[in-house]
């Protein structure tokens, strides 16, 4: 297992970008912009974000497949920017498996240690070693045809850390695979990184599958760096409005509020809405009377009372899944969402009465989008 830290590291492709605005082309920004992060040794990290914003490209530099425009990148103490791939000590999954389709699941697996001369006995053991863990040690004498997408993907993982790398890098690697497939999959690579005691770093744009796997999770946005944290940080504390939006199924409730004060005290108010929620007291002093901020607060956190005191509000939408029921409704041009455990039933036009959770409450700069502190 190894240290990885990136310093201030740009990319910028010198061929795309461009765009014609009457008649100046206009280069667009770096796909990474002064990107720093450290993982420790047998750490795992997920880079988390929607497609687009740069983090393939920063594995791809990571790994030595794309060169960087600036910056640094360490393995341990070793600079490796100029390091070819092969002398980087780094194994890569990728979202397509790119399997051999002559070779054998087993040949699959041992085509970078027979590359590079190992002898067949060395071969054998760590194979042997590392197939039960992934579940192909039943696949050895099939061929890529004849799998199913998590076979291949567990074959494609297996050729990627049989060679002991001292970080294992994931892209997207189980975007094609189906919910119950992904699901089994995620637990079998949780369980393979605490066996193998590698760094692993996995990219995917599914927060789930980055909370559930990662102990830090590194959210970007257009290349830059947005939050990094542990799951719980980044669900309980996002620094800004974009973060709290994209973690957390169903996402945060994101209101813009008119501050308003009553009986002494602040409250967020809402276009179009006779609804007000008491504004946590560790907040009272960051507001003011009239002015303009951007409420955040999860669904869970909006709970359902049977006291007439609270503010009526029709139910718009249903929804049971079994182990949760979610509502929406809606508060003034914009949908206010619910969920809850508690087995209850609405139809569309249902008056409910809401309480809040205050203290779970986020405020949000309305203008910047930063989290006000």
């Amino acid at each position: 297992m190894s240290q990885l830290t990136l310093k201030n590291i740009y990319k910028r492709y010198d061929n795309a970008g461009k765009k014609l605005f009457g008649k100046k082309h206009v280069e667009n920004d770096f796909a990474v912009k002064d990107l720093s992060f450290e993982c420790p040794n047998n750490s795992f990290i997920g880079i988390l974000g929607p497609s687009g914003c740069g983090k393939s490209t920063t594995l791809r530099m990571i790994a030595g497949l794309e060169k960087i425009t600036g910056g640094d990148i360490f393995i341990d103490d070793v600079r490796v920017n100029d390091l070819l791939p092969k002398d980087r000590n780094i194994g890569m999954a990728f979202e397509d498996y790119a399997l051999y389709p002559p070779l054998s699941v087993y040949d699959n697996i041992a085509f970078n240690l027979k590359a590079k001369k190992t002898p067949p006995e060395k071969i054998a053991a760590a194979i042997g070693r590392i197939a039960p863990l992934l579940k192909v040690d039943e696949l050895f004498a099939m061929k890529p045809s004849a799998l199913s997408g998590g076979q291949k993907q567990r074959v494609n993982i297996a050729r990627a850390i049989v060679r002991q790398p001292g970080i294992l890098l994931l892209d997207e690697p189980l975007s094609h695979l189906d919910g119950k497939m992904r699901q089994t999959l995620r637990q079998e690579i949780k369980r393979m990184h605490h066996e193998i005691q590698c760094t692993t770093i996995i990219v995917t744009h599914d927060q789930i599958e980055a909370m559930s796997l990662a102990d830090v999770i590194i959210i970007m946005k257009d290349g830059e760096l947005q939050q990094m944290g542990t799951p719980l940080e980044v669900y309980d504390n996002p620094v800004n409005e974009f973060v709290a939006g994209f973690i957390g199924e169903p996402p945060m409730n994101l209101l813009q509020s008119l501050i308003v004060k009553r009986d002494g005290g602040f409250f967020f108010s809402f276009e179009e809405s006779d609804l007000l929620i008491k504004v946590p007291g560790h907040s009272q002093d960051l507001v003011a009377d009239g002015e303009n901020v951007t409420l955040g607060i999860r669904p869970v956190d909006v709970l359902i009372t049977d006291s007439d005191t609270s503010t009526p509000v029709p139910v718009s939408v249903y929804e049971n899944f079994g182990d949760e029921r979610r509502i929406s409704m809606k508060v003034g041009q914009k949908h206010l969402n619910i969920t809850t455990t508690e087995n209850v039933f609405y139809k569309h036009g249902d008056i409910i009465h809401l309480d809040f959770n205050s203290e779970k409450t986020h405020l949000f700069n309305h203008e910047t989008g930063r989290v006000i502190r």
